[in-house]
């Protein structure tokens, strides 16, 4: 890729992944960026000599972190790989932009909770994370802040996309190969639309480049706007998609998985909203327009 060299670039790591994928298609209405899109193949993040090189050899000016281990239930019984990937990396990451004078912001999570809030959580909440992959992810945040400064930690819920494995495009697969499907009704939280997130990181790399708010930094929540549940979520893709299946509400005790979930992650965004003036759409909005994207493919 030839870059203009008097315009910054933008690292994304994770390119492949959800979050990742949005980026790539956001990155057309950003003429005024350089982009660098990067897999583990072409950056292995957990490799802290690989990390150096690439910071070396590339002027870039924010890294936008995508890259992560998400396999919640495997990451019980892949405990090393979870934090290599989700902890050790974050650190090589973050000390590498801070040599660079680079801005750094990295994607967390709704598990460093422990689900047990009864009211919309604020960043500054006690952390207490049920299982490995919460606690590599808060590790991760840890190691971000500790090596760099000038770092912008976004945590968020309940990720779908027209990219990628998510909750829409199984239920999606299950309401179309079923007549039935049992959904856990007792967890609450936030559906959040890549794209969505991704329009949001946009406009912070954006303020931070043009109004000079490089030291707004630290932790910041982001979801779509309402309060859901799994089921009712189900139900939503069920409507919106046409189907016939049957969807039956459960409790998450007929649904055991090896890492415990959250009970109730519903995430405070004042925060975000306020700090970069985003506006943050509403989740059942959000998914009509996933589900036209999936429909039209």
């Amino acid at each position: 890729m030839s870059l203009k060299n008097n315009q910054p670039t933008i690292l994304v790591t994770g390119a492949n992944g959800q979050l990742g994928s949005e980026l790539r298609v956001l990155s057309v209405s950003y003429p005024t960026y350089n982009f660098l899109f990067v897999t583990r193949n072409e950056l292995e993040i957990s490799d802290p000599v690989a990390v150096r090189n690439y910071f070396d050899n590339n002027k870039i000016h924010h890294c936008i972190n995508c890259a992560a281990y998400t396999a919640v239930d495997k990451a019980e019984t892949e405990k090393e790989n979870a934090f290599k990937v989700n902890a050790d990396a974050v650190g090589y990451l973050a000390k590498a932009c801070d040599k660079h004078q680079t801005q750094l912001i990295h994607i967390s999570t709704d598990y460093v909770f422990d689900g047990t809030a009864t009211e919309p959580i604020e960043e500054n909440e006690h952390v207490n994370p049920l299982g490995v992959y919460g606690m590599s992810k808060l590790r991760g945040e840890q190691m971000a802040i500790s090596n760099l400064e000038n770092t912008i930690i976004i945590r968020t819920s309940w990720v779908y996309s027209s990219f990628g494995n998510n909750f829409v495009k199984t239920m999606l697969r299950l309401m179309k190969e079923k007549e039935s499907i049992n959904v856990v009704s007792d967890q609450r939280g936030c559906p959040t639309y890549a794209a969505d997130l991704a329009a949001a990181i946009m406009q912070i790399v954006t303020k931070r480049t043009t109004n000079n708010e490089q030291h707004t930094t630290g932790i910041f929540n982001y979801s779509n706007s309402g309060i859901t549940n799994w089921y009712e979520f189900a139900l939503a893709i069920k409507e919106l998609s046409g189907s016939n299946c049957m969807v039956n509400p459960i409790p998450t005790s007929q649904y055991p998985t090896p890492a415990k979930r959250p009970q109730y992650s519903v995430l405070d965004t004042s925060k975000i909203q306020q700090t970069f003036g985003i506006i943050i759409p509403e989740w059942i909005d959000s998914l009509k327009k996933c589900l036209a994207i999936l429909a039209a493919k």
